[in-house]
């Protein structure tokens, strides 16, 4: 157990060496990288006199929104792309596949629970409270957006084993995610039909999920179940595909 955490240990620091710059301030930059991206959109709106569709605050309707789907998004791209830039460690014998799957979820844990604080610290700095009427609903949406990004993630490992293209592809994948998954409007404000089509998307469920702890009476049904399912059925297909495909590919 002691050689293994000295395994993770390594692989986690070498993740967070080694990009932007292979410096601290390049992790930082990992850091902040998804809390500009929050505050551009805020910026964007607020500069256009655009009204948030519910509650009095354009910053805490869009960040409820974009924070859960970027962790989702970047979790689920970073452990592809672990796999990847570090398929040359797999060939010590004390490294796995999994190793450099498992190192890189923790560092995108944790980058996303900084870029979190930053973003609720720079909220109380402007004047916004940040914190939701329900914290333990929207923590819960929050963890589960995190549980899809590491399920998906693992899925995306296999797929890249077969088909390296598909980098590109899940990036451009993502974009029509993002742009419908309700970051900057409310689904359920569409028609009947196209909001029960959207809600298969489980990236609208999670926003939806987190935006019920800010809105309690946003007039919404998260379909839970559903949600977790998915996120657990794509980990263990991904894990399973890790064991007895791609580990015997590579």
């Amino acid at each position: 157990m002691e050689s293994y955490l000295h395994v993770l240990h390594a692989l986690m620091l070498r993740d967070m060496r080694t990009r932007f710059g292979g410096s601290h301030w390049g992790y930082a930059v990992v850091v902040l990288w998804p809390v500009v991206h929050v505050f551009l959109l805020v910026l964007i709106f607020v500069t256009r006199s655009v009204p948030a569709p519910i509650g009095d605050s354009r910053a805490i309707f869009f960040a409820s929104g974009a924070v859960p789907v970027l962790a989702f998004q970047y979790i689920a791209r970073e452990v592809m792309k672990a796999v990847l830039s570090n398929r040359p460690l797999t060939y010590y014998p004390q490294v796995k596949l999994f190793d450099v799957i498992f190192s890189r979820i923790i560092v995108e844990i944790v980058t996303g629970f900084l870029g979190l604080i930053v973003i609720f610290s720079i909220l109380v700095l402007c004047g916004i409270n940040p914190v939701p009427a329900d914290p333990f609903t929207a923590m819960c949406g929050y963890i589960a957006a995190i549980l899809l990004g590491i399920g998906v993630g693992t899925v995306n490992v296999s797929i890249i084993a077969f088909f390296p293209a598909w980098v590109i592809g899940f990036i451009l994948f993502t974009v029509v995610i993002y742009t419908t998954s309700g970051v900057m409007f409310l689904p359920n404000f569409l028609p009947e039909q196209i909001y029960e089509f959207l809600k298969y998307n489980p990236a609208v469920q999670v926003i939806e999920w987190v935006r019920l702890g800010y809105y309690p009476d946003l007039p919404i049904n998260v379909d839970y179940t559903y949600t977790l399912f998915f996120a657990l059925s794509c980990l263990v297909i991904g894990l399973f595909l890790e064991k007895h495909l791609v580990r015997k590919m590579t």
